[in-house]
């Protein structure tokens, strides 16, 4: 299943889930028992959790065997470690969110039925499970229009602390603006204590999450521990002008002890394989880099 739209005069193919083709770094376990889909509950919203205050570790060197391998492509990336608060961080450029904007705009909706003092509704909740597990388009299209499109997401970013993420214009969800850096922020919001977001609808988002469609399983899993849990939410997209790709991978991981949360964007790429193939040794090298000086801090 594909979605045409049309994008500063070209049209751009979102392309739903489907098998890709060679065997990308497989860490989520579909197979895994699952817990109940909570219901989230009405809860008053505290402050939205602190951005990574200090300036972060830069990972230019860390990454540059990867930057050296794809010319004018254009790659950022920001990794936190849970434990001390300490985040590192490769570019700052905005970049279109592709389908990683769909746990944003399940956090929106929840955060808009905690307002309201309700729970999702049964189509919401079918909804939301393929938007996130198999980041269908249709179950997005309908919850971005339930959510007010790009005006109920920006609100909902004030709130959550995303301060480099603006909403796609019309129905084009898919060309969301963001950083990085508000991904990791994002993801602070669902894995976190402290956030808008009342803890069961944290709890909805993680299991999510932690459920992707087997085919969907790559990224920054990549660079977790091949037995411990892994929560993701990856976007592809193909510019029809260029033929280019566009590939983001963002998600909660851990590592020799440590728990990460780590966002890598990229566009420009060649194939989509070759971008995933990207992303995942960026994402590697990022955390293996980090983790050295979190050793040496310790």
């Amino acid at each position: 299943m594909t979605t045409a739209v049309v994008l500063s005069g070209a049209v751009t193919v979102y392309a739903a889930a489907r098998p890709h083709s060679g065997s990308p770094s497989a860490r989520a376990d579909p197979k895994a028992p699952r817990a109940a889909s909570p219901s989230p509950s009405p809860s008053a919203s505290p402050s939205p959790s602190a951005s990574p205050a200090a300036e972060p570790l830069s990972l230019d060197t860390a990454l540059a065997p990867v930057t050296d391998l794809f010319g004018d492509n254009e790659m950022s990336v920001a990794v936190q470690d849970t434990t001390s608060g300490k985040w590192a961080a490769f570019g700052d450029d905005s970049f279109d969110t592709a389908s990683i904007v769909k746990v944003d705009i399940l956090a929106t909706l929840l955060l808009q039925a905690q307002d309201g003092g309700r729970t999702l509704t049964a189509q919401e909740r079918l909804y939301a499970e393929k938007m996130i597990e198999n980041s269908d388009n249709d179950s997005t299209s309908a919850l971005w229009t339930e959510i007010g499109s790009a005006q109920g997401l920006d609100a909902a970013n004030a709130r959550l602390g995303l301060t480099e993420t603006q909403g796609g214009d019309g129905t084009v969800w898919g060309v969301t603006q963001t950083t990085a850096r508000d991904q990791v922020r994002l993801l602070q919001n669902v894995f976190g204590d402290t956030s808008p977001l009342s803890s069961a609808s944290r709890a909805y988002i993680r299991d999510l999450m932690t459920h992707v469609a087997v085919d969907q399983a790559w990224g920054v899993s990549a660079a977790a521990d091949g037995d411990s849990p892994t929560a993701l939410k990856n976007g592809w997209l193909q510019r029809s002008r260029t033929r280019t790709w566009d590939v983001n991978s963002i998600g909660r991981i851990e590592k020799d002890g440590r728990v990460y949360l780590l966002a890598v964007l990229l566009d420009g790429c060649s194939t989509e394989e070759v971008g995933i193939k990207l992303v995942e040794q960026a994402a590697v090298d990022a955390v293996a880099a980090f983790a050295e000086t979190l050793t040496g801090s310790d």
